[in-house]
């Protein structure tokens, strides 16, 4: 639009002249066909000789300042309107998201922690069991065997004093039997060396040497 304004200004004067010049040489035309063409590369010509390039140009500051600021102003406008909110509403929705993973994560560490401490005191718990049971089932063993073991020791002590209790009266059988065959012995001994003697002298003789 800018640029428009001021080709437009620049040119009005030569298109003024090249009016002008063909009102004056209508019959001149007619004669020379390229007429018109030489007109226009005059115009043309004549912008160029300016030597100013149209934004540089301090006649057309106020201009494009008012347009610039009427350009600002519609961007502002339109990023305050429109851009800016959708982006804000964008980033919202994000943080919502995110806020919401965070809040899942929590809950799921939170779960997982719960998790391991009721594994950990579940574990403690059958520790503490297995404990109680191996120690009651010792002590149940170290009774059983105790037991056992005075049965057995109490079984061995009969026995023992029965077997004492035996061999005794076996000994003093023994001892009775061994007065009766040594007074035979004796007897028989006797009687084919000097003679029939009595039992009863023989006996005698021989509980006489056993005191002895």
């Amino acid at each position: 639009m800018m640029v428009t304004q001021v080709y437009a200004q620049e040119a009005a004067a030569p298109a003024e002249e090249h009016v002008e010049d063909a009102a004056h040489g209508a019959t001149d035309t007619h004669a020379d066909p390229t007429a018109d063409t030489h007109a226009t590369t005059e115009a043309h010509g004549g912008e160029h000789d300016s030597g100013v390039f149209p934004p540089f140009d301090p006649a057309t500051f106020p201009s494009q300042l008012l347009w610039l600021a009427i350009t600002f102003g519609a961007l502002y406008v339109l990023m305050s309107k429109v851009a800016l909110p959708r982006i804000g509403n964008i980033l919202e929705n994000r943080k919502s998201i995110v806020d919401a993973d965070l809040a899942a994560a929590d809950a799921s560490r939170q779960k997982t922690d719960a998790a391991i401490a009721a594994y950990e005191t579940a574990l403690a718990d059958a520790r503490s069991k297995a404990q109680g049971i191996a120690n009651e089932t010792r002590e149940k063993i170290q009774s059983d065997l105790a037991s056992k073991r005075s049965a057995v020791e109490t079984d061995l002590t009969a026995k023992v004093t029965e077997a004492e209790t035996r061999i005794a009266a076996t000994k003093r059988d023994a001892l009775t039997h061994v007065d009766e065959i040594a007074t035979e012995t004796a007897q028989t001994v006797v009687g084919q060396i000097i003679g029939d003697v009595s039992a009863d002298s023989v006996r005698a003789a021989v509980a006489k040497a056993s005191k002895e």
